[in-house]
């Protein structure tokens, strides 16, 4: 049976996100859990998060999830989803600027700072379905291009190295809202409060080899 590891370090809709993988796969074990021998064992890894990045990376560290993370970096598919996304980052300008773990080049600023969301009177946090437009990669197949995902954020991922750019959305702003890069996947969007087009992303990604 195969196994993927929804790591727990306490900031993140764990069962929700264990619940969606278990629909769109019941033959697969799912396990919410921050036991590196564990994780170690499974198959794929999932790494989610909402709430403060300050907190997130806090509980991360604490918990040496850093290690964890690090260590299966480039061993198996991994996806990021949300605050995972963002923890992956360099660093983010929340809570006054905070270093990330520096898994993925870019990082993360705020929606109320730029003038685009200002001067459109857009809403922070960035709430609700939008668009997403993709870029080629494996985990969008039998997605449309352009459906609609679930976003709840006030803070968004920027990287410069565009290659790694799997999709974009806008909210006053192209940001970024999927990166990919070799073994990893990141989202900013919730493919579990997703419908359709994001629990077939996660079953894709379950079907996934990394590459």
């Amino acid at each position: 049976m195969k196994s993927i590891a929804v790591i727990d370090y306490g900031m993140g809709n764990l069962h929700s996100v264990a619940k969606a993988l278990e629909h769109v796969c019941p033959d697969t074990r799912v396990y919410v859990t921050n036991d590196a021998a564990k994780i170690e064992a499974c198959d794929r890894v999932v790494l989610p998060g909402v709430g403060a990045i300050q907190s997130c990376m806090a509980e991360i560290k604490r918990l040496e999830v850093d290690q964890i993370v690090a260590d299966q970096m480039g061993k198996k598919p991994m996806l990021g989803i949300c605050v995972g996304m963002q923890a992956l980052m360099q660093r983010s300008s929340e809570n006054g600027g905070v270093d990330c773990l520096g898994q993925l080049p870019g990082d993360v600023a705020f929606f109320g700072d730029q003038p685009s969301v200002q001067q459109a009177h857009l809403k922070v946090p960035h709430m609700g379905w939008n668009h997403v437009k993709q870029t080629p990669h494996k985990l969008w197949q039998g997605i449309e291009d352009n459906s609609r995902f679930y976003f709840v954020h006030s803070y968004y991922v920027r990287t410069q190295a565009r290659d790694l750019v799997a999709a974009t959305c806008n909210y006053g702003l192209e940001f970024d809202v999927a990166l990919a890069q070799e073994n990893v996947f990141a989202v900013q969007f919730h493919p579990e409060k997703s419908h359709f087009a994001g629990l077939k992303l996660l079953q894709n990604f379950l079907q996934w080899d990394g590459s």
